[in-house]
């Protein structure tokens, strides 16, 4: 405490500034939480699981799936979010608020970082500008399980940096391999695509190796490192032992047979590698404006170029090497938070770049580089979510539950939901907690069809035809008329009763 004192003391222009950034960060996380935050089936289907843990102490083996390749995470997101739904009383806003704070955590370990890599002007830069992204700001104020991966990512990153950096081995690296272990777990379950970090992880831990006198106690630690891993793992391994091992038959064939979604040929990605990279920096650091993304992404590679040829910035270069080769082998869509293994290394990159410049002493770099930060600021700033009306989905959800609940008068009934890009969960979290006699439909069991069949239409009332439509929950239900409709916090609600 008294080193953070006396630090402090020494530093004060840099804490205020870096306790202003984290001020900034935490406003545009926290601030109206509720309104703004993701819930639709994904986030209920979470909760759903994480409460009936809570409730019932129902041990949890598996995560959430992989929306392509019928895989499974692991379950520590899941662990991770339960204290967090339990002290918030089971309202979904508890998970979104943790995630939330471990965002905020990531811009003091960017900070923190890049002050270590760069000094302290890179390390303010970086986390200024990821506080202020507003990609990074959306992902992080909603309960799902990628959105942890950036925190997990960097420390993973941070710790072999740190072990490859010291001389000898000793029980406080040890530590540290340890925790690269429990790091990696939670990497690896927010995300599959955290297994891109092993080849950096991998390098450098074996030119470490190869360069130590100590190897037996590195490999010691090492090994323990391992365990700890797979003892993190195991749940799900425990899963897959009494299903088949049907998870990790689906991991062999998505890496293996669907050559449409990864190509096993790494030449392939050199002609993927400049769009990927020019993506995901205009994406993440330029709020999506495409010109300034342009601009951006080369002044960055020619950085990394530079710091090739210098042979600097060698460790963060081959963090976003692997990073770009492995997504260009990737055939579908690229979503954004499919970046989260490297969210933060562009931030730290324009870090480094800042550093770099500010030791020239010519004026002309300089004044473009005020330029190339002021305009990064300010289309970060003017397309801040906080600028967007709230999606309201959380009351949504909440109101239609109750809704449905009251409508229902105390007997089961089935439900649907007609959207795009949703589906019942949500509702059927709210409807959980009201104790409401929700039943699920399933086709093989004709017990499980109730009197009454609520459908929540999210589509324009043109596009609602619920006595029609394909869903599955409908089909099910079988032939029906519509008793009785609502409009809800802009959703349309049907009640649907079987015809005779």
């Amino acid at each position: 405490m008294a080193k953070i004192i006396n630090w402090i003391k020494a530093n004060k222009k840099e804490f205020l500034v870096l306790g202003f950034i984290l001020f900034l960060g935490a406003f545009f996380r926290l601030y109206r939480i509720a309104d703004y935050m993701t819930f639709l089936g994904d986030e209920g289907r979470d909760v759903i699981v994480v409460r009936r843990f809570l409730v019932e102490l129902r041990p949890m083996l598996i995560g959430p799936g992989t929306s392509i390749g019928n895989m499974y995470l692991g379950p520590l997101y899941y662990y991770l979010v339960a204290p967090a739904l339990f002290l918030a009383a089971f309202s979904p806003v508890g998970p979104a608020v943790l995630v939330a704070l471990i965002g905020i955590a990531t811009i003091f370990l960017v900070w923190f970082i890049g002050r270590k890599w760069f000094g302290p002007t890179g390390g303010l830069a970086s986390a200024a500008l990821y506080a202020l992204a507003p990609a990074v700001i959306i992902y992080a104020r909603s309960s799902w399980n990628p959105n942890i991966m950036p925190f997990f990512s960097l420390l993973a990153i941070f710790l072999i940096w740190k072990i490859f950096k010291v001389n000898r081995i000793s029980g406080k690296v040890g530590w540290w391999l340890i925790i690269l272990g429990v790091t990696f777990a939670f990497v690896l379950q927010s995300h599959y695509l955290g297994l891109l970090l092993l080849p950096t992880a991998g390098l450098f831990w074996l030119m470490k190796l190869v360069r130590l006198k100590e190897r037996k106690q590195y490999l010691f630690y090492s090994l323990l490192s391992v365990l700890v891993f797979l003892f993190l793992m195991s749940p799900l391994v425990i899963f897959d032992a009494r299903h088949g091992w049907r998870n990790f038959a689906a991991v062999k064939i998505f890496f293996t047979v669907r050559q449409e979604t990864v190509s096993i040929r790494p030449w392939k990605a050199i002609p993927k590698a400049w769009p990927v990279w020019q993506k995901a920096v205009t994406n993440l650091v330029t709020a999506g404006n495409q010109t300034l993304g342009l601009v951006t992404s080369l002044v960055l590679a020619g950085y990394l170029v530079w710091s090739l040829v210098k042979k600097k910035n060698v460790f963060l270069l081959t963090w976003l090497g692997f990073a770009v080769l492995g997504l260009s082998l990737y055939k579908q869509e690229i979503y954004d938070h499919y970046y989260g293994f490297f969210f933060t290394a562009p931030f730290l990159l324009l870090g480094g770049l800042v550093t770099q410049i500010l030791k020239i002493k010519s004026k002309i770099p300089n004044v473009l580089l005020l330029l190339i930060l002021g305009s990064l600021v300010w289309i970060n700033l003017t397309n801040s979510p906080l600028f967007k009306e709230p999606n309201y989905q959380l009351r949504r959800a909440k109101e239609v539950a109750q809704k449905i609940n009251g409508e229902a008068k105390g007997k089961q009934f089935n439900l649907a939901v007609i959207a795009e890009r949703n589906y019942q969960d949500g509702y059927k979290y709210f409807l959980l907690l009201a104790k409401a006699a929700v039943v699920e439909i399933d086709a093989q069991k004709p017990e499980t069809i109730t009197d009454q069949l609520f459908v929540v239409c999210e589509m324009p009332p043109e596009k609602c035809d619920p006595t029609h439509s394909p869903k599955a929950e409908v089909a099910n239900f079988g032939w029906s008329k519509i008793e009785s409709a609502w409009e809800v916090s802009g959703a349309r609600l049907y009640k649907l009763a079987h015809t005779k």
